[in-house]
């Protein structure tokens, strides 16, 4: 899969130093496809059907579709989204299923739903965190 998606050695945030930068450029690249990929309204639908049912793994009350706030790990999953929509032109159920398996990668231990609440919006991902609020000061130690 393209991006290294679903490559365990890479999402595994707390691993190796190498492991640890080719997150961090993946996690980058993300989030950059948020605004570079602009999706049509069909693609906004799928985007909206396959993100709604995931409940952000930050603040378990929203999907990460909208989540409470444009977290480095919502604006990551968002990007990842587009580009599964706009270039590989992934259904919903898909997208749904690749962001489900990043979101577990990430975080192997599994998220809280509740590191908003909790304090955790500058820790990183495998620390139940949100990896930060600003895309230019990424946290993933």
């Amino acid at each position: 899969m393209a991006l290294g998606l679903l490559a365990g050695p890479i999402a595994a945030a707390g691993g190796r130093v190498e492991d640890q930068v080719k997150l961090r450029g993946q996690v980058q690249k993300y989030i950059r496809y948020n605004t570079e990929i602009v999706l049509n309204d069909a693609q906004r639908r799928v985007k909206e059907e396959a993100l709604s049912a995931i409940p952000a793994p930050c603040c378990a009350e929203y999907s990460i579709l909208t989540c409470c706030c444009p977290c480095n790990l919502a604006k990551a999953v968002w990007g990842m989204s587009h580009y599964l929509i706009a270039r590989k032109g992934m259904e919903a159920a898909q997208v749904r299923g690749a962001v489900e398996r990043w979101i577990a990668a990430i975080n192997p231990a599994g998220f809280s739903g509740q590191a908003c609440h909790e304090g955790g919006c500058g820790r990183a991902f495998h620390k139940n965190g949100c990896g930060g609020m600003n895309e230019d000061r990424l946290i993933l130690r």
